[in-house]
């Protein structure tokens, strides 16, 4: 790599029809919802000033995992609606 730590992850998920497909992708943009809220909810507790210090450091810490999962399922997401335009030439 050329100095940073990015890694591409090739995953293959056998999709027998359309059904399973927009399955899958109202799953992910279940779980992407999930995740938003808990960012949201974390953010909020954390801008009213809950809790010490140690439990703000703990909220914030839970709130950036939750970021990362919204993150990465937002690119799974984006990685499923690119192989619908992309499926045929393959």
């Amino acid at each position: 790599m050329d100095g940073d730590d990015a890694r591409t992850f090739q995953l293959l998920v056998r999709i027998d029809s359309e059904e399973e497909r927009s399955a899958l992708e109202q799953a992910l943009l279940r779980a992407r919802a999930s995740e938003l809220s808990e960012v949201r909810r974390r953010n909020v507790r954390l801008v009213a000033g809950y809790g010490d210090a140690t439990t703000r450091d703990m909220m914030s810490s839970e709130s950036d995992r939750a970021q990362l999962r919204w993150t990465m399922l937002d690119r799974l997401l984006a990685a499923l609606k690119d192989s619908e335009s992309g499926g045929a030439d393959r």
